[in-house]
């Protein structure tokens, strides 16, 4: 284990689990390492919730996001959605002892055809890291975790765009998609909102140091 460590493999790995909300959330080599700062786009997600909502998790890693709204609020129904076949896995492990669906695709295309209109909250940890600005990262990030859970594309906002331009198509009327970025991007993301059809809103954590948008879609 020390070794591993040495070689610069991340803690989370090597422990296999790790802290987010609360919860000890199972990860394995391969798979998005959940970060402290995301716990906040969880809160907001939770602040939105009632008993009984539909929830889904795009980009959902090991499904840590699921997992924290999945034990805060009663009796929802949740659809966790990733591409890399080793986060869903993983996600399963986290996700279904809970009651929630799980699914490998890209966004939204494997959701099932019911969802369409009736969405109530969609949440999603993207990637947003510049496809520049990777070679920055830690080691821990850069060498270890998937490079398809970091690089959001030229400008960070590529994966940005594809869930806004859809979500509202799958959300019901006054339901919600939230998207954790950076300080820097959030003016931007807010205007793809903007452009979506959505209201958008700016929440800021500073402890966290963890920017959330929110858009709400327009009630009928």
């Amino acid at each position: 284990m020390v070794n591993h460590r040495v070689t610069g493999s991340p803690l989370e790995y090597i422990l296999g689990w790790a802290e987010f909300y609360g919860n000890r959330i199972a990860v394995v080599p391969g798979v998005f390492v959940p970060r402290r700062r995301t716990e906040f786009l969880a809160q907001k997600a939770i602040d939105l919730s009632v008993p009984g909502i539909k929830v889904v998790d795009l980009c959902c890693g090991s499904g840590a996001v699921s997992v924290a709204i999945s034990k805060a609020v009663d009796l929802i129904s949740l659809y966790a959605v990733d591409i890399d076949p080793i986060a869903v896995q993983c996600a399963k492990c986290n996700v279904s002892k809970l009651g929630g669906l799980v699914y490998e695709g890209d966004l939204y295309n494997p959701l099932p055809p019911q969802l369409i209109g009736n969405v109530d909250i969609i949440v999603a940890n993207a990637p947003y890291v510049p496809t520049e600005a990777i070679k920055s990262l830690p080691q821990e990030a850069r060498l270890y975790e998937p490079k398809v859970a970091l690089d959001g594309g030229k400008d960070g906002n590529d994966i940005h765009r594809k869930v806004a331009e859809n979500a509202s198509f799958w959300l019901a009327s006054g339901g919600h998609l939230l998207i954790e970025t950076s300080k820097i991007q959030a003016p931007q993301t807010v205007e793809i909102f903007t452009q979506s059809g959505l209201i958008a809103g700016l929440e800021y954590n500073n402890e966290l140091d963890s920017t959330v948008v929110v858009g709400t879609k327009p009630s009928l």
